[in-house]
């Protein structure tokens, strides 16, 4: 709407004599004002907040250095899994993280699963053999196509594979992808042994996710 200049001096005048108005405070002035504002009522930035949130909660955390690992399931669920557990050989186990100190499971997030596997030292590659602990190595669960966390263990070449669209991946060396639409390897897990107890040695290396699509 187009206004004459004689109104818009009466509609600021108006503007300033009801209280109406902003007293022409430049723009940038203003909104200033409105962020201080805001910030003080406690209203500034609320979508910092949930991130924070999912942060500092220690069942959703990824694995942490010094963490031990509990079974994911079956008769041993939550028990602490061991060297004993991990023959060389395989099957791998499925398990969760576990802080050592305030036994809390890191289960509230399924990205936080980890598979543990024991083989014979000389069958992996010099990275992932110094990654792992005693031949146990460690890689997220999560499969990097589109997300499936069951695993099909494949004992003669020492492999796993996917059921849902049929990636396998070789955990000798580093789990990288050896066939199928996975577009990268399992996000490996470095693990120190503790009394015979595998520990992890810090945090995930690499992105743990998966593909949206599929």
């Amino acid at each position: 709407m187009l206004v004459a200049s004689g109104g818009r001096e009466a509609l600021n005048r108006q503007s300033m004599d009801d209280g109406s108005g902003c007293r022409s405070l430049p723009r940038s002035r203003a909104r200033r004002a409105l962020l201080k504002l805001a910030l003080g009522l406690g209203l500034g930035l609320p979508f910092i907040e949930p991130v924070r949130g999912q942060d500092a909660d220690p069942r959703k955390a990824r694995p942490q250095k010094d963490d031990r690992f509990v079974f994911r399931g079956g008769a041993r669920e939550g028990q602490i899994v061991t060297l004993a557990d991990l023959p060389k050989g395989g099957p791998p186990v499925t398990a969760y993280p576990i802080d050592p100190t305030t036994q809390i499971v890191r289960n509230d997030s399924r990205l936080n699963q980890v598979l543990l596997i024991g083989l014979d030292p000389a069958d992996l590659a010099a990275e992932t053999r110094a990654r792992g602990a005693q031949g146990v190595v460690a890689y997220s669960a999560i499969c990097t196509h589109t997300g499936c966390d069951l695993w099909d263990w494949q004992p003669e070449t020492r492999t796993i594979k996917c059921p849902c669209h049929f990636s396998t991946f070789d955990i000798k060396d580093g789990a990288r992808v050896l066939d199928g639409p996975a577009p990268r390897r399992l996000p490996a897990l470095p693990l120190r042994m503790v009394a015979g107890v595998p520990a992890a040695a810090g945090g995930f290396i690499g992105r743990v996710g998966f593909e949206q699509g599929g």
